[in-house]
């Protein structure tokens, strides 16, 4: 099967952010299918035009659109204009017998639809936010005129998908209520690469060594995007809270828009260099690093509830680590921490969630007990491996039926 892979923020294990994409189409490559990942460059390096690389024996056609979490929202939607349409002839350009297109963002379902009506191909789409219902919950969208557009782009990219992916349960419901049929829709998260994270702690000894954590310190890390929508200055006021308590340590790894505020933040209140350490961001692969040091791995978001259908990488890379998890929203997460014993979820107030904190720091074997937990959950539900085959199963059916 010729598959054309349409993924305007696809990342490598050598490249800071998620790295589904790649592993989902090594695998399919791995089963003896073909495919070809359409993606952008981001940084700014001149280039000017298409190139292409190998990953994993995958092929990737690379188009330079410089992209940050520090562009406004009207940089980023001429930069995800311009992809859309600089995409689209070359996934037209390429023989196929599917088109999978994923978001975000979801101006992705142009190039999809337009390469499948010219290869005459299905097309599959994967939908990894509720868009628009996210940025119009965040007020990014605010002009009506865009908002329309927003919502004709959703109902136009699912009208046209053979089939689509969703990668939670609130995601799948909200497809449903978008009138899309239910028996069409395939629910398969993000997922646990089991063999690249791990529990090890001899590694996890090293990274505290080299960053002057305290190696008998409870280790709360938050590892991803500093953006609005994370509101990762809630864990730096947790750490204040919990200044006067040496059992505690927090680590803070990333970049992006708000990164600044938070060092700023950290810094007034006296954590940098005593319980709170600030890195920058890292790739994939040292990512494993990161958590093998963590005892309690965060997800977090500010208080909004379309959030609560997340499917958020740090989430499943804490799961593969064995990690204790630790949540600041409700929805399927929650749910899964709750009757795994994986973890915990923490109140928005950060005094509350100190507290807590400190009731589960009593008990350092409770702690141990949930990341074991978190990885035979992992390994059970959410095996990339697994999960790859559930994909797999999707493109052949979405291939090997009649054409409507």
């Amino acid at each position: 099967m010729r598959i054309t892979y349409l993924h305007q923020y696809f990342n490598t294990p050598e490249m800071s952010g998620g790295t589904r994409s790649y592993e989902m189409a090594r695998r399919l490559v791995s089963m003896g299918h073909e495919a070809n990942i359409i993606t952008s460059w981001r940084e700014e390096d001149g280039r000017k035009g298409w190139f292409e690389t190998d990953e994993s024996g995958i092929r990737v056609h690379w188009l330079p659109v410089p992209y940050s979490n520090h562009m406004s929202y009207g940089d980023r939607i001429r930069a995800f204009s311009r992809f859309a349409l600089g995409s689209a002839r070359k996934a037209a350009s390429i023989p196929s017998d599917v088109i999978f297109a994923t978001s975000t963002p979801l101006t992705i379902a142009l190039p999809g639809v337009y390469a499948s009506r010219r290869r005459k191909v299905p097309m599959v789409f994967e939908v990894r936010d509720l868009w628009p219902e996210l940025p119009i919950a965040m007020g990014a969208l605010r002009n009506p005129v865009l908002r329309w557009g927003a919502q004709w782009l959703e109902r136009y990219a699912y009208r046209n998908a053979r089939s689509i992916v969703a990668l939670s349960p609130g995601m799948q419901e909200g497809v449903e209520r978008a009138g899309f049929p239910a028996e069409r829709i395939a629910m398969i998260p993000n997922s646990c690469d089991l063999a690249h994270f791990r529990p090890d702690p001899s590694r996890g000894r090293a990274f505290r060594e080299q960053h002057g954590i305290p190696q008998d310190s409870i280790l709360v890390t938050y590892g991803g995007t500093f953006g609005r929508i994370n509101g990762v200055d809630y864990l730096a006021r947790v750490a204040h809270e919990l200044l006067d308590d040496e059992r505690f340590h927090f680590l803070l790894v990333g970049a992006g828009q708000e990164r600044q505020k938070v060092e700023v933040l950290a810094s007034e209140m006296r954590l940098l260099g005593r319980r709170l350490t600030l890195l920058p961001k890292v790739t994939k692969l040292e990512m494993a690093e990161v958590l093998a040091a963590t005892d309690i791995a965060t997800s977090l978001f500010i208080p909004l509830p379309e959030m609560e259908a997340n499917s958020a990488n740090k989430f499943f890379d804490g799961l593969a680590a064995g990690c204790s998890m630790a949540v600041n929203y409700g929805g399927w997460h929650q749910e899964l921490l709750e009757s795994s014993g994986a973890g915990i979820r923490l109140d928005r107030d950060p005094k509350l969630a100190a507290r807590t904190l400190q009731e589960y720091a009593g008990d350092r074997e409770r702690i141990a007990q949930a990341g074991e937990r978190a990885r035979v959950l992992a390994e059970e539900r959410f095996s990339r491996d697994l999960l790859a085959q559930e994909l797999e199963q999707v493109l052949v059916s979405a291939v090997k039926e009649p054409r409507s």
